[in-house]
């Protein structure tokens, strides 16, 4: 049984989480291979221009599945050999999904707790159900952010709250996720997806090829200097003012009309 489900949209790929029955657990099924598979497929296709990634059912993601834990019980798999399937297994997905170019929605519809809070972070906008809940919880089944939350929930939130969270291991609701900064907006249930397409659809009415470039921007902005960033936004300036989306919209405000982009 697939972890993902594909839905395509003109420009927009709408990937959801579909394992209701294990709350869309990250680990003991398919879904690393997947999210990796999926995010290579939407990286060579240049005519995707955003991703919605969401849950189905009632819960988002509720991260590693704890009954599956008990295996690293068995003294015969060692720490290394734990270390190393954290490396080949989970982290595969925040190298994948961080990193894609695509601008990603994350329409979180329910609770996102461990992995699938830091799931969430991966993305790069959120928009929460007012359902939806939050919690950076290993701390309460005695283990630690195993991918990657330590360096994506503080990035999302801040040092201070997201010590908080990962400490307690407490969750939040939709209302605090959104004065934290978690999350930019919380909507109906009802209303979660229609919102996340219309967001989607107002992305990818962009150029694709400059809208890669921008989010890599952002992605390299948020641990570069200003003087490494300001190298890398010229000479992707000097592409973008080459591309036939820029022609035509330099085109189009001069002849005063809309712009028609591939």
């Amino acid at each position: 049984m697939s972890f993902l489900t594909h839905t395509r949209e003109g420009a927009i790929v709408i990937l959801t989480m579909d394992q209701p029955q294990t709350r869309n657990a990250l680990t003991g099924n398919t879904a690393v291979e997947e999210f990796v598979q999926a995010c290579d497929a939407i990286r060579a296709d240049t005519s995707v221009k955003a991703v919605i990634l969401t849950g189905a059912g009632p819960v988002f993601s509720s991260g590693g599945n704890v009954k599956d834990m008990q295996r690293f019980f068995d003294d015969a798999l060692t720490p290394d050999r734990i270390r190393e399937e954290y490396r080949q297994g989970i982290q595969r997905i925040p190298r994948a999904l961080y990193h894609l170019d695509v601008p990603v929605i994350c329409a979180i519809n329910g609770p996102a707790i461990g992995a699938g809070l830091d799931l969430a972070c991966m993305c790069d906008i959120r928009i929460a159900s007012e359902t939806a809940t939050f919690a950076e919880s290993f701390v309460r089944v005695g283990i630690v952010p195993g991918d990657g939350g330590a360096w994506l929930l503080p990035r999302a939130v801040g040092m201070a709250k997201a010590s908080e969270m990962a400490f307690t291991g407490e969750a939040i609701d939709a209302r605090e996720a959104l004065a934290c900064g978690l999350v930019s907006r919380v909507v109906a249930p009802e209303a979660l997806l229609d919102t996340a397409r219309a967001l989607a659809q107002r992305i990818a009415a962009n150029p694709g090829a400059v809208m890669r470039m921008t989010k890599r921007l952002l992605r390299e902005g948020q641990q570069a200097s200003l003087e490494s960033l300001l190298e890398m936004s010229a000479g992707y300036q000097a592409i973008a003012h080459k591309t036939a989306d820029h022609r035509e919209a330099v085109m189009a405000f001069v002849e005063k009309r809309a712009a028609r982009f591939d």
